[in-house]
C-alpha cells in the first residue's frame, strides 16, 4: 500500500508519555505534510477496547476489561466515541505487580527465563505451585465497588517473599524453594480480585439494564494474555451467562494495528472525526469516557461467593 492510496491517517494523540506521544504525531504530521491528508486523532485506550472488533462482530453495548502493565479499568463499550468507566486501578496496574514481583523472586535471573516478562514467568512457575499454601487475600472486600488495587497484593506478596528468605536463612538472591507457591499464591488473589469486580460489573450492568440480550465481555491488555487469567475469565464469564472475547495476544499489547482500525472505525461512522495535521496537540492525562464509578458503589451490591476454577 502506498501513502497515496489512504483516505487519513490515524495517530494516538492521548493518553501517555508526552515525548513518545509526540515522536508519532509529529511523524503523522509529516506525512500528512506529504500526502495532503487530514488526520484522525485516537485515544490509546479507547482503541485498546475496540480492538476485538477487528476480528469478529461485537454488536454494542458490551463490557470491556482493560489489563495491563500501566493501566486496569472497567467500563461500558456503548459507541465508538461513547464509554462508561465502571472502574480503574487506584494505584499499581496488575502487569507493573507481576513484574515487580518476579524481580523480587529473583525470577529473571533463571536463564528459562531469559527475555521472558515477569508476568510470563510467573503464569509458568505458578503452574508448579500450590495457590492455597498461603491465606487468601481480601483486597478492598469492604469496598462496594468496581474499583481496582493491586499495591496491596503486591506488598502483601513482598513481604511473604522477605518471610520466606529470613525463614530459610537464604541470601536474597538466590531462589526460594518454594518459589513456586509464591507465584500461584501471588496469580491467584491477581485473578480473584479482577473476577469479584468483574462480579459486580454484571450485576450493576443487569440492574441498570446498561446491556442488552447479547452479553459480551472484551478482555485486551498485556495481563490477557495470560491462560490462567483467561480460564478464569471464561469461568466467571459462564456463571453470568457472558461471551468471552480475547483479541489475539499480538494485538492485546501496544500496536499500531489497533489505532488504524480505530480510524477505519471512525471513518466507516460517517461522522467528521478529521482533523488538520497542524490543529493536534498531545495530552498526557485523558478521561476515559464518562466516569459513573460512584454510581456502582451507591448501590451497595453484594456478592454471593465465587469459586475460582479448581476450588471446592
Amino acid at each position: 500500500m502506498r501513502l497515496q492510496d489512504l483516505d487519513a491517517i490515524a495517530v494516538t494523540v492521548k493518553p501517555g508519555l508526552i515525548m513518545s506521544l509526540r515522536v508519532g504525531l509529529h511523524h503523522a504530521q509529516k506525512l500528512a505534510h506529504m500526502s495532503n491528508l487530514q488526520l484522525i486523532p485516537i485515544h490509546h485506550m479507547e482503541a485498546h477496547a475496540l480492538t476485538a472488533r477487528m476480528i469478529g462482530r461485537i454488536d454494542f453495548p458490551f463490557l470491556v476489561l482493560l489489563a495491563s502493565g500501566g493501566h486496569c479499568l472497567l467500563a461500558i463499550a456503548r459507541d465508538i466515541d461513547d464509554f462508561l468507566l465502571l472502574g480503574t486501578s487506584l494505584d499499581t496496574a496488575p502487569g507493573e505487580a507481576y513484574d515487580k514481583t518476579a524481580r523480587e523472586l529473583n525470577l529473571i535471573k533463571m536463564p528459562q527465563f531469559c527475555g521472558m516478562s515477569g508476568g510470563a514467568a510467573i503464569e509458568h512457575m505458578a503452574k508448579y505451585g500450590d495457590h492455597m499454601a498461603f491465606p487468601r487475600l481480601h483486597v478492598m472486600a469492604q469496598s462496594a465497588s468496581c474499583n481496582f488495587s493491586f499495591t496491596g497484593i503486591k506488598m502483601a506478596t513482598r513481604r511473604q517473599i522477605l518471610a520466606e528468605y529470613s525463614k530459610s536463612g537464604l541470601p536474597p538472591d538466590e531462589l526460594l524453594p518454594n518459589v513456586a507457591d509464591i507465584c500461584a499464591w501471588f496469580q491467584y488473589n491477581v485473578i480473584y480480585h479482577l473476577a469479584r469486580r468483574l462480579q459486580r460489573a454484571f450485576i450493576f450492568v443487569e440492574n441498570a439494564e446498561l446491556i442488552g440480550d447479547i452479553k459480551t465481555l472484551v478482555v485486551s491488555g498485556g495481563v490477557a494474555s495470560n491462560s490462567y487469567i483467561r480460564a478464569n475469565l471464561q469461568h466467571i464469564c459462564s456463571l453470568y451467562n457472558y461471551t468471552l472475547v480475547c483479541p489475539p495476544q499480538k494485538l492485546c499489547t501496544d500496536n499500531g494495528i489497533m489505532i488504524a482500525w480505530n480510524g477505519i472505525e471512525k471513518m466507516l461512522s460517517g461522522r467528521n472525526y478529521l482533523q488538520s495535521a497542524d490543529s493536534l496537540d498531545v495530552v498526557a492525562r485523558a478521561p476515559f469516557g464518562v466516569d459513573i464509578s460512584k454510581s456502582v458503589t451507591n448501590t451497595s451490591i453484594k456478592l454471593s461467593k465465587l469459586k475460582l476454577l479448581g476450588e471446592k
